[in-house]
C-alpha cells in the first residue's frame, strides 16, 4: 500500500475513503481532493493528536514526529503544488508547509503517522491502537 492509500484509510472517515482514494488514483481528478484540504473536515477525529501552541513550528513538530517514529523522509499530499505527490526530507516539507494555511497531509509512517495542516488547524496525525493489540509490522 503506498503513502497515500495508506494515509486516506487510517486518517480519513470511512464514509469519505473510496471517494477520496478514487480523485487521488486519476490524475485529472486529483485537485478534486487537494483543493478540499484548505478546510478539510474528513479527518477521523480519533487520529488527531494535538499540538501545544507554543510547539506549532517545524523544529518542534519535527521533533514530536520523530519521538513517535518518523524517520527523515516523507510523503506529502496538498493543495500546494510544489510540494504535492513528492516525497521529500521531512523538515524542508515541515518548513514549507508549517505556518503557510495551505491544506497538506505529511505521511511520515504509511498508515501509522503523519502530519495534517489546513488554513484552521495543525494536528499530529497518528493511528492509535487499542491497548493490547498490536500492529503489524
Amino acid at each position: 500500500m503506498n503513502h497515500e492509500e495508506a494515509a486516506v484509510k487510517a486518517f480519513i472517515r470511512s464514509d469519505r475513503q473510496q471517494r477520496y482514494l478514487k480523485f487521488l488514483s486519476n490524475p485529472t481528478q486529483r485537485s478534486r481532493f487537494t483543493s478540499e484540504l484548505a478546510h478539510f473536515k474528513a479527518l477521523d477525529p480519533k487520529c488527531l493528536v494535538a499540538i501545544p501552541p507554543n510547539q506549532q513550528n517545524a523544529s518542534s513538530v519535527a521533533e514530536l514526529l520523530a519521538t513517535k517514529g518518523a524517520g527523515s523522509r516523507c510523503w506529502v499530499i496538498s493543495v500546494n503544488s510544489v510540494l504535492d505527490s513528492r516525497e521529500l526530507d521531512l523538515r524542508e516539507a515541515l518548513d514549507e508547509t508549517i505556518g503557510s494555511g495551505m491544506g497538506t497531509i505529511i505521511s511520515c509512517v504509511a498508515g501509522k503517522l503523519g502530519y495534517f495542516e489546513d488554513e484552521d488547524v495543525k494536528y499530529i496525525l497518528q493511528r492509535q491502537v487499542p491497548s493490547g493489540w498490536t500492529t503489524p509490522d
